[in-house]
């Protein structure tokens, strides 16, 4: 649990209690700033996890309860959590909490990195049984604070008291078992939230870290052990010359925070000037403002702002407020409100939204589908044809939700399209995602479309993931195989039998290293030329060398990518085009402590080289190739002679030995500038 202080937003006393996502849901109260809405929201049939993890579980998922002193009155405060374990306030009164991954999930879209949560009142954080996980890109869940990678998430603390140097004071401690780590989370306000920025404080492989707390001694403490493994309590204390003063609590002036606070308060009641103080907010350019408007909507009577949602103009702000309408009214299912919602909606010119605003447009017609059901004929005929206008879309994230939404209106031109964005996809994260979306469509196959379906599982038999990555490609291949008719069946029939055949990274990559004579390229090769040579680059090439240089089987990358090395997506703020050279030439030259490898050494001489992912009384698993999450190894540890840290990095050196310099520097420009075509290396 923890505390709430007086000083706290929710200007009351009491307790949070922090609940994973097994814990059976006890009676809330009234007052609970979330009000039981919540559902799936998924259009197509529930994939779950294919060994069978959790799927009796389904929404709201993880819970924090907000619990009055006494311990009578059970407020939901928050929910859609994975398997949270703890959480600390800061000093205004904000909760922060860290949130566990799903590591079966490996290597698909919808696998989602432990991460650090700003848990905001009546948020919805989005865990969903097996596939059914959201993305952060939905309307109707929140983003993390801080995505932070693969790990098995134990206690937080803040370090306020501690006599550390004052960065230290101020971070959030979040500690992860599996990985043996403790990580400082410096937080900076931004907007109504905050931003966040990561340092490894402790590692030690294994070290299974359990809870830490700041002693009025100034030190830190912290736990190790469970499942039968190695206890531990040790002691941090700072040695050094910068100042361990207490750091001075200055008054927070932050106009967004005391915004989003001032919403808040209508969260759990019903209060006559809630509408008029929320409404404003629906179309603010902040998220978690709009987050907190919406919510406080929701617990008004929805007679008082019914007729304002449908004729809202404001696009942002009529999202928001018909996706309240939504929750509010599917209880009921009346076919009269959702055509008036969906009307509202296919009102609005599609091609002057914002990416954002396409995002929140095709998730709220599949909410509303999902809640209430088909409309009329007519309805979803002008569902289909607005949709399939604008699809294929520029962007995964707008593709994701059209093909899913177009695949179950059964629109004819979908097969086409999706297997397109298949065969153009540079990862197996996208490419897997429209094929679980293509799996019920019966409409528009052709012979050419169902052989190329029919391929791509071949193709993806040799994509590696988590322990149910294998099971999840299975699932889809069965469903899509149900949807052939018997004379395409029989037509198929030996491209339906054929056993995949086993492939390298560099062979599925295709022709594009056919005949190439590999250079062993160095620093010094590059560097100088890549000073004056991130200009006129070409992103399409960038992009394409990312994915044939197997770049996505470790790295995360925007939605795509394993989570087995340092995350890509912001690289351009840590690396010059000089330091990302140096790191993918001489990988061992600075390796990153969160994916250090380390050197087993067991009593027969033998070695393992890899990382720590698991620990159960004497059994160490360790995982030996970063590029197959599932590939683990057992080792006793009464057989283990020595443990130390390896100076070897887990990344093959010769990475780009395939690529010409031209490629190479489009590839550097495509990950520096973070995927952004608009960005000035591409500019001719």
């Amino acid at each position: 649990m923890a505390s709430m202080p007086s000083s706290s937003p929710q200007t009351k006393k009491g307790l949070y209690l922090i609940c994973g996502n097994n814990v059976d849901l006890t009676k809330a109260a009234a007052t609970s700033p979330v009000k039981s809405l919540w559902s799936d929201d998924h259009l197509l049939p529930r994939m779950p996890d294919g060994r069978g993890h959790n799927r009796d579980r389904l929404a709201p998922g993880g819970i924090i309860y907000r619990v009055d002193p006494d311990g009578k009155d059970f407020e939901v405060f928050a929910n859609g959590f994975r398997n949270i374990f703890d959480a600390s306030l800061n000093h205004d009164g904000d909760l922060f909490t860290y949130d566990a991954d799903m590591e079966y999930d490996f290597n698909t879209p919808w696998y989602r990195p432990t991460r650090v949560n700003h848990v905001l009142s009546g948020g919805e954080y989005g865990w969903r049984n097996g596939a059914g996980k959201y993305p952060e890109f939905y309307i109707d869940n929140l983003p993390a604070t801080l995505n932070i990678g693969p790990g098995s998430p134990t206690g937080t603390t803040f370090g306020f008291g501690a006599k550390f140097p004052a960065k230290y004071q101020n971070a959030l401690y979040v500690l992860d078992w599996s990985w043996g780590k403790i990580y400082a989370v410096h937080l900076k306000p931004e907007g109504s939230s905050y931003t966040a920025t990561k340092e490894e404080f402790i590692t030690g492989g294994p070290l299974p870290v359990t809870d830490a707390i700041i002693h009025p001694d100034g030190a830190m403490y912290f736990a190790i052990g469970g499942r039968r493994v190695q206890s531990g309590l040790y002691r941090v204390t700072y040695t050094g010359k910068q100042n361990t003063a207490p750091v001075k609590l200055q008054p927070a002036k932050l106009p967004l925070h005391d915004l989003r606070k001032s919403l808040e308060v209508f969260h759990g009641k019903q209060d006559p000037k809630a509408v008029v103080t929320a409404w404003p907010q629906l179309g603010h350019s902040d998220r978690l403002i709009r987050a907190a408007a919406r919510t406080a909507l929701e617990h008004q009577p929805v007679g008082e702002w019914k007729a304002k949602a449908l004729a809202e103009k404001d696009a942002t702000a009529q999202l928001e407020a018909l996706l309240a309408l939504t929750r509010v009214e599917s209880t009921a299912k009346t076919a009269s409100i959702s055509r008036a919602i969906l009307n509202a909606i296919l009102t609005r010119d599609f091609a002057k939204l914002s990416r954002e605003q396409r995002l929140g447009y095709v998730r709220l017609i599949q909410i509303v589908l999902h809640r209430f059901g088909n409309p009329d004929a007519a309805t979803l005929g002008l569902i289909t044809a607005k949709l399939d206008a604008v699809y294929p879309a520029e962007t995964f994230e707008e593709n994701w939700l059209l093909t899913e939404t177009l695949a179950y209106l059964q629109a004819p031109n979908t097969a086409a399209k999706a297997m397109a964005l298949i065969n153009a996809a540079p990862s197996q994260e996208p490419q897997m995602e429209y094929a679980r979306s293509l799996r019920f469509l019966k409409t528009g196959w052709t012979k050419d479309l169902r052989k190329q379906q029919l391929e791509w599982f071949l193709k993806a038999s040799n994509y590696n993931g988590g322990a149910s990555f294998a099971k999840f490609i299975e699932f889809i291949r069965n469903d899509s195989l149900a949807t052939f008719t018997g004379a395409e069946k029989k037509e198929h029939g030996k491209l339906i039998a054929k056993k995949p055949e086993k492939k390298s990274a560099i062979e599925l990559s295709g022709a594009i290293f056919a005949g190439r004579t590999p250079t062993m390229w160095k620093l010094e090769d590059l560097s100088p030329a890549a000073q004056n040579s991130m200009k006129g680059r070409d992103f399409a090439r960038g992009k394409k060398m990312f994915a044939a240089a197997a770049c996505y089987a470790c790295h995360r990358f925007g939605n795509a990518g394993g989570m087995t090395g340092p995350d890509l997506t912001g690289a351009g703020g840590r690396y010059s085009a000089h330091d990302f050279l140096d790191q993918i030439i001489n990988p061992s030259k600075e390796i990153n402590e969160q994916f250090a490898p380390i050197i087993v050494t067991q009593k027969d001489g033998k070695t393992l080289t890899g990382v720590v992912v698991n620990l159960s009384g004497d059994n160490v698993t360790i995982n030996t190739d970063l590029s197959d999450p599932n590939q683990r190894i057992n080792v006793d540890r009464k057989t283990v002679k020595s443990i130390k840290p390896s100076e070897v990095s887990m990344m093959p050196p010769h990475l780009l030995m395939m690529l010409t310099k031209d490629e190479i520097f489009d590839l550097v420009a495509y990950v520096l500038s973070a995927g952004d075509e608009a960005n000035a290396a591409f500019k001719k």
